[in-house]
């Protein structure tokens, strides 16, 4: 019973901004992790950031100071602000989504998540 929609992306110069959100249609939305995960063609899907089920971020080493995860429980979303942007981050970018269990908050590993959205583009280019 969980929806995932991405929205935000887009096409920016090196070192602009955007910020992708993520709403989720689902009852309970406290006893989910969450996490964004991005794609390029050709390449495989790689963690971007993710939040446990206490509200706690960890974020990719070429994430940390420019990609920040956020969440607002009351809206059922949450955000990835992106700042300073580079061409190398030019991807799909897919939030995605798991109940939350012991070990499994924070993981930028795929394979932990059940839930996908369909993803936002995002483009870096001059």
């Amino acid at each position: 019973q969980v929806q995932l929609v991405e929205s935000g992306g887009g096409s920016v110069q090196p070192g602009g901004s955007l910020r992708l959100s993520c709403a989720a249609s689902v009852d309970t939305y406290s006893m989910y992790c969450l996490a964004w995960f991005r794609q390029a063609p050709g390449m495989e899907r790689e963690g971007v950031a993710a939040m446990d089920e206490d509200g706690g971020p960890a974020h990719a080493g070429f994430a940390e100071g420019r990609l920040t995860i956020s969440k607002d429980n009351a809206k059922k979303t949450l955000y990835l602000q992106m700042n300073s942007l580079k061409p190398e981050d030019t991807a799909m970018y897919y939030c995605a989504a798991a109940l939350c269990r012991n070990g499994g908050g924070g993981s930028l590993a795929e394979d932990e998540y059940d839930y996908w959205g369909q993803g936002t583009q995002v483009t870096v280019s001059s």
